[in-house]
């Protein structure tokens, strides 16, 4: 997908003026892209509008008026995007009990590596992931991941990790929406 650049981020009254807007536009954008799988894990799959959104958002956030804070923004948030063929998403380990939680980052630890997309073929493709994400004893609670599908449809998402063994099918609208995100990569 190609990256947001610094001309599509608007300076910080410009934003204000079309926010509501934005955010209303978003949530629509946003609600078939959100895809849970068993009770704890729900995969937000990005795309040029949602990475916009939240460049924009911690711009305004922090107050941001210098290129070079923003620029650093867009290099970060655009590491979110897939490449050609593939799907950017970020997966949020979402377990309100601390100490639940805490367990649960240390026994999923080859979560990342264990999690997929399946596509219409039937392909299996695994997730790549960000390493920094996973520390040595424990995972992060959010962790930033892309399947390369090579342009497939994806139908569900899944995990074999063999103490998180589940898959989910994608609704019609979920499909559709990530097949386009791939059409514009």
């Amino acid at each position: 997908m190609k990256p947001v650049v610094r001309e599509e981020i608007l300076d910080l009254t410009a934003y204000e003026k079309v926010r509501p807007e934005t955010r209303q536009a978003i949530l629509a954008v946003k609600s078939p892209r959100r895809v849970h799988l068993g009770d704890s894990l729900t995969f937000l799959f990005e795309n040029r509008e949602t990475v916009r959104y939240q460049v924009q958002e911690m711009v305004r956030a922090e107050r941001m008026v210098r290129d070079e804070e923003i620029e650093h923004e867009l290099e970060t948030y655009n590491e979110l995007l897939g490449r050609p063929g593939e799907l950017g998403a970020v997966l949020l380990i979402e377990i309100d009990d601390p100490a639940e939680r805490a367990a649960k980052l240390r026994e999923w630890m080859g979560l990342p590596g264990s999690l997929y997309v399946r596509t219409a073929s039937g392909w299996k493709a695994p997730a790549t992931f960000d390493a920094r994400q996973v520390g040595e004893d424990r995972l992060s609670a959010v962790q930033y991941l892309h399947f390369d599908v090579k342009g497939e449809r994806p139908v569900s998402v899944g995990s074999d990790h063999p103490r998180l063994v589940a898959e989910v099918a994608l609704t019609p609208e979920q499909q559709a929406a990530l097949a386009a995100d791939l059409q514009d990569g």
